[in-house]
């Protein structure tokens, strides 16, 4: 069963690796932010995957703190496109 986590846990690291080459050449600021939304995404998986695979506990908070992360770049992002708008 491990060897299956660790799998599909490299295949979801290539996925995203792909989806540098968008941080990196994205066209507009929101392909970037998506895209960074989707390393944010599969470094959770992939850590959560992982965790399970080696029994590494800590890998866990690891990926909760990623997520955080990724949530809140995401609604700075917002923030900063739309204007506060407090006057």
């Amino acid at each position: 069963m491990a060897d299956f986590l660790l799998a599909a846990a490299g295949f979801i690291l290539a996925a995203v690796a792909l989806g540098l080459i968008r941080v990196l050449r994205g066209p507009s600021d929101a392909d970037r932010i998506m895209a960074i939304q989707l390393l944010g995404t599969g470094g959770t998986a992939a850590l959560l995957l992982l965790a399970e695979a080696m029994a590494v506990p800590a890998a866990v908070d690891l990926a909760l703190i990623l997520a955080s992360l990724a949530a809140f770049i995401s609604v700075a992002f917002v923030e900063s496109a739309a204007g506060d708008g407090r006057g």
